[in-house]
């Protein structure tokens, strides 16, 4: 009789444990002296009102092997295999923390660095759901994560170069230039980091071309998962871009998917971005 497959992810991926084979492990966010969980002590919507109210930018703390390990040894103890899928190596020592986990439980564990983050690292997992409802173990659904992740596209438009410049990504002077002319840079997770595509000024130029980088790539493979995702406390952004970018999705798509992204990729996106995830075709 196959084993049940657990599948493991970090709240980097903005995922909720909705189905019973889904675990989802919180990460930790520090505003000072206070620290909360992902998620869980932190919703969404106070982490931005926090952020917005903050001199001091917020910390985010990978997850650590002990997390990692209990929750292997959880579903190895309920006779599941377990199957952990993180974001980007590149992006954070998760990845790390969980190949740790999975050594020290001297038993099969399966790990998948998504070489992603937040709607990317979502539709992946949404991908191995949908493998799992197929009857496939937790090797097959590795090996097909493997070979897949390598389609997926993730790609956000930042209505603000504010919060890289607080976090020091950018010069000072870059930052303050680029608000002065309202420059919105479009930018990319690109083999498991995060690049800069292009920048725009004003919204609707900028809309443009966030929905031009999507052609460039080959458009969404709309029998895959996919996915939208925006930062702050309202979707009006994300929505004046689904309207702006219309041809991409009608005839396609009867409704689009889309979540908030959470502290993981907020705190440097600042409010106001959103961004589309989607297997290229």
């Amino acid at each position: 009789m196959q084993k049940k497959v657990r599948i493991i992810v970090d709240s980097a991926s903005d995922m909720a444990a909705t189905r019973p084979e889904l675990t989802v492990l919180p990460m930790t966010v520090a505003f000072g002296g206070e620290e909360y969980l992902d998620g869980v002590t932190l919703t969404h919507t106070a982490f931005y009102e926090k952020l917005v109210e903050s001199d001091a930018l917020p910390t985010t703390s990978q997850l650590t092997p002990h997390a990692f390990e209990q929750a292997f040894r959880a579903a190895l103890e309920a006779g599941e295999e377990p199957l952990a899928v993180t974001l980007s190596s590149r992006l954070s020592g998760t990845h790390e923390s969980a190949l740790l986990a999975a050594r020290a439980c001297g038993a099969p564990v399966r790990v998948v660095d998504s070489a992603t983050v937040c709607v990317g690292e979502r539709i992946l997992v949404e991908y191995a759901l949908r493998l799992l409802d197929e009857g496939l173990d937790a090797a097959a659904i590795a090996e097909a994560l493997e070979q897949k992740k390598r389609d997926i596209r993730l790609i956000a438009l930042l209505d603000t170069l504010e919060y890289l410049m607080r976090g020091g990504r950018i010069p000072r002077a870059v930052g303050f230039v680029g608000g002065v002319l309202s420059i919105k840079p479009v930018i990319a997770i690109e083999d498991g980091k995060i690049e800069m595509l292009c920048r725009a000024r004003g919204s609707r130029n900028s809309n443009n071309l966030l929905s031009e980088q999507i052609r460039q790539c080959g458009g969404v493979d709309f029998s895959m998962p996919y996915a939208l995702g925006y930062t702050g406390v309202s979707d009006a952004l994300l929505q004046k871009y689904i309207r702006d970018s219309a041809a991409l999705w009608e005839g396609q798509a009867d409704a689009l998917p889309y979540h908030p992204v959470g502290a993981t990729i907020g705190t440097h996106a600042g409010p106001g971005a959103i961004a589309v995830a989607f297997f290229h075709r």
